[in-house]
């Protein structure tokens, strides 16, 4: 576990005990086996550990998007368990912010209309839509690249279209699963400098599950995952360099 608590405020995400168990008898799977994590607020985490340890069940998790078989889940200091199907869907659409390896964008959609549909599912008057979108946009270096389809697009281009989606929302915490997994090692390593502009100027926390050590020393802090239990949880000294998109 990180240091000692310090402040009043409740972390940001903290697990206690956490158990995540899939199937019964002889196919049973511990993917969580009784976990304490704690993340606070402009952290950036790094999430690794080799194929079955539980770094991808615990991002789920933390994204709502699969629940705890045991023990408990906290956000902001409620107890996520305690929440409805839906009050975790507004949780999730309202707190989270996504990125995955597959950009997933909408391909003849333009990128600013890409980074707008989170916004339309929250209902945002189209002002406001078009405001935070090229704000977004702007944020990630691609304010003219706002009228040009997925596929007038680099790899590298696409994902930070995806990140500045993300972003879009305000997001409490920005989730990142492999989000280098589809890119070269050059735009790899500007993913990530943009990620660490991202929590270093803009104060987003994120948590980014990767299997590659280079791209886990961007961030300030490494959880090792192994056999459903955290092995290591470090601070670190975070490569990369304070840079305004």
């Amino acid at each position: 576990m990180a240091g000692p608590v310090t402040s009043a405020e409740p972390p940001l995400v903290e697990f206690r005990d956490l158990h995540k168990i899939y199937g019964a008898g002889e196919s049973e799977v511990r993917a969580l086996d009784g976990v304490d994590l704690t993340i606070r607020d402009g952290e950036f985490v790094a999430i690794m550990g080799p194929s079955g340890s539980g770094k991808s069940t615990c991002m789920n998790i933390i994204g709502c998007l699969d629940t705890p078989s045991d023990g408990h889940y906290f956000f902001r200091g409620v107890d996520v368990g305690s929440l409805t199907r839906d009050q975790r869907a507004l949780l999730r659409r309202n707190y989270l912010g996504f990125v995955f390896q597959g950009f997933n964008l909408l391909k003849r959609t333009t990128a600013l209309e890409n980074v707008e549909l989170p916004l339309i599912y929250r209902g945002l008057p189209r002002a406001e839509r078009h405001k935070r979108a090229r704000a977004a946009l702007d944020a990630v270096g691609l304010a003219d690249r706002a009228g040009h389809t997925s596929a007038e697009l680099s790899g590298g281009q696409q994902q930070r279209v995806a990140i500045a989606r993300a972003i879009a929302s305000e997001p409490a915490v920005l989730l990142a699963d492999e989000p280098t997994g589809n890119l070269d090692t050059q735009r790899s390593a500007e993913i990530m400098e943009l990620l660490v502009a991202l929590n270093r100027e803009q104060n987003i926390t994120i948590v980014m599950v990767t299997h590659e050590a280079d791209m886990a020393a961007f961030a300030n802090r490494s959880v090792i995952f192994r056999d459903g239990l955290i092995a290591s949880d470090k601070a670190q000294s975070p490569r990369g360099r304070t840079h305004v998109y």
